[in-house]
């Protein structure tokens, strides 16, 4: 990206991404990415409130009498994560090294990782979203499941550098998390792998051959080539509406929301606004600049749930609102504010929130997010924790594990009686007709074998019941 020298400003490309950073991390959000060079006699043309008088008598002070020499680099960095961190701003940080890299990677959707946006929150490492396809995404992960441990190492009090730093690691290697959802706390495994780096899928509903479904899995540099690709095939087939799914979408670069979203939209409406500290808010508006004259305007659903953030929040506000189409599912995540990105010429990085964004209307929906049009949620047994399937369960046992995989053989067409945790006789009965469905031993007891399998095929009854999905499709029928 080319960049004029100015001194004592900076440009402002738009761009968009959260915590950029998850599990190497697939952290997105609402950002407008500023792209500029620092250097010391830039800094020096400004004036320094007197505090820094303070600050500067501090450092020297260490630098030349602590008892054993400390690196002049962590002292700086130092001082500025202190700045950054005592604004109690979760998406304000100061990457440095390869979490810099990572954010670099993450927008151009290339990354490696368990792929999942995060945030901190209570003291604790919060997701926001595992990415579709992703392995967390594979291992039951969820938006607003606390990661409560790294490898058996608590994540109180750590950054989201430092979590991140901690879940990192080769294509192919573990990592062990413990996670807390609602009041249940479990264990799981998470292979770490490529994460998907196709942004849209797409394909005719069998069911319903004019409506075209389309899945935005995040919003990076390919997406609205996609986009345009996978629009140009659905209609080639015969489409004649269509469903877009940004379910689990964290968010990603403003500039592809800003364009994918023209495309739904007459010239001239409103996609969003911006809403600086002092001043009128800068509004987007769509127009041929952004969409370079593409324009989708069959009749639109867009299904979004609490794992939809930022960027993928902007769209859909902005499809709502602005081309009335109506949203389906559960409310949003909440994420309305902006940062920008700034790049120092020691490859560190300064993100900081700059700004609010609001819908088409006005609103700000951060912390509160986009309220569906028509709510549908999945049934309850998608928000069941994960089990770890290391250990076996008997008749006469009691254990919170076993209420939950009592919960899961309900949902897959067993009665085994009163959920409450007692591995009941009844219970042990309907282990045993689900193993001789699944062709396992009947041995009636829940070892990893039969809890694994159980996992696998309750993932693959949630996918076969997508009420927010067939919902959308009766809509579409009137």
């Amino acid at each position: 990206m080319a960049q004029k020298k100015r001194k004592r400003q900076v440009r402002l490309p738009i761009f968009i991404s959260s915590v950029v950073l998850a599990f190497v991390v697939g952290v997105f959000g609402t950002v407008i990415l500023l792209t500029a060079h620092f250097n010391a006699q830039t800094a020096a043309t400004g004036s320094y409130p007197a505090g820094f008088e303070k600050l500067n008598a501090v450092y020297q002070t260490i630098d030349q009498n602590y008892y054993k020499k400390v690196s002049k680099k962590k002292l700086m960095n130092g001082a500025i994560n202190g700045m950054i961190s005592s604004l109690g701003d979760p998406y304000s940080e100061y990457l440095t090294g390869s979490d810099a890299g990572d954010l670099n990677n993450t927008i151009s959707g290339n990354f490696e990782g368990i792929g999942a946006e995060v945030q901190k929150a209570g003291g604790r490492i919060q997701i926001i979203s595992p990415i579709a396809g992703s392995p967390a995404k594979k291992a039951g992960l969820r938006a607003n499941d606390v990661i409560m441990s790294i490898n058996g190492d608590s994540t109180s009090g750590l950054t989201v550098n430092q979590a991140v730093a901690k879940i990192r690691g080769k294509k192919g290697t573990d990592v062990k998390l413990t996670i807390k959802r609602g009041d249940h706390n479990f264990n799981v495994t998470v292979k770490r792998d490529v994460i998907p780096v196709k942004t849209v899928n797409a394909h005719i509903v069998k069911k319903q051959p004019t409506v075209g479904y389309i899945q935005i899995t995040t919003f990076s540099n390919p997406t609205f080539k996609e986009m345009k690709t996978a629009v140009k095939k659905l209609r080639s087939e015969g489409a004649k509406s269509f469903i877009v799914d940004v379910r689990g979408n964290p968010g990603g670069l403003m500039d592809q929301a800003l364009k994918i979203s023209s495309m739904f939209l007459k010239n001239g409406q409103t996609i969003m606004k911006v809403q600086p500290r002092t001043g009128q808010p800068e509004v987007y508006k769509a127009s041929k600049k952004q969409d370079g004259g593409f324009k989708i305007t069959e009749p639109t659903t867009v299904l979004i749930d609490d794992g939809s953030a930022s960027a993928a929040e902007i769209f859909s506000a902005a499809l709502n609102q602005s081309a009335h189409d109506p949203l389906v599912g559960t409310k949003s995540f909440g994420k309305g504010t902006v940062q920008n990105v700034t790049n120092f010429r020691d490859k560190s990085e300064f993100k900081i929130t700059i700004a609010k964004w609001l819908t088409p209307n006005g609103d700000w929906i951060n912390k509160k997010g986009l309220t569906p049009t028509t709510k549908a949620d999945y049934p309850s047994y998608a928000y069941l924790p994960v089990v770890n399937g290391k250990k076996t369960y008997q008749q006469g046992d009691v254990n919170t594990n076993i209420k939950t995989l009592q919960k899961a053989l309900t949902a897959l067409g067993q009665n085994p009686g009163e959920a409450n945790g007692y591995f009941s006789p009844q219970t042990e009965q309907a282990v045993k007709a689900y193993q001789a469905t699944a062709k396992l031993p009947q041995t009636g007891k829940l070892d990893p074998a039969t809890i694994d399998k159980m996992q696998v095929a309750l993932t693959q009854k949630i996918s076969q019941n997508d009420v927010p999905l067939e919902k959308a499709l009766a809509q579409m029928k009137k």
